[in-house]
């Protein structure tokens, strides 16, 4: 007796659905799925800071300006 009938998985999405709301739902699997993901890269011990920054493009740096020098004024 166990989950393998499709009638108790379909009212076991019901009972979920009345007791948590439609708009809690998909935030539970979003937060479910992270703490998922978490786990997995600490185990295979990737740390999802480093995959994030490796994700990203590089940011090109500003080019820094030379100072400018005015000219010197000579007073003959």
């Amino acid at each position: 007796m166990g989950l393998e009938n499709p009638i108790h998985i379909l009212l076991l999405l019901v009972v979920l659905l009345l007791v948590f709301g439609a708009k809690r739902l998909p935030e539970i699997g979003r937060s479910l799925g992270d703490g998922m993901r978490g786990f997995k890269d600490s185990l295979s011990g990737t740390h999802p800071a480093a995959s994030l920054a490796a994700a990203q493009p590089p940011q090109p740096q500003a080019a820094e300006a030379a100072p400018v020098e005015e000219p010197s004024r000579q007073t003959a």
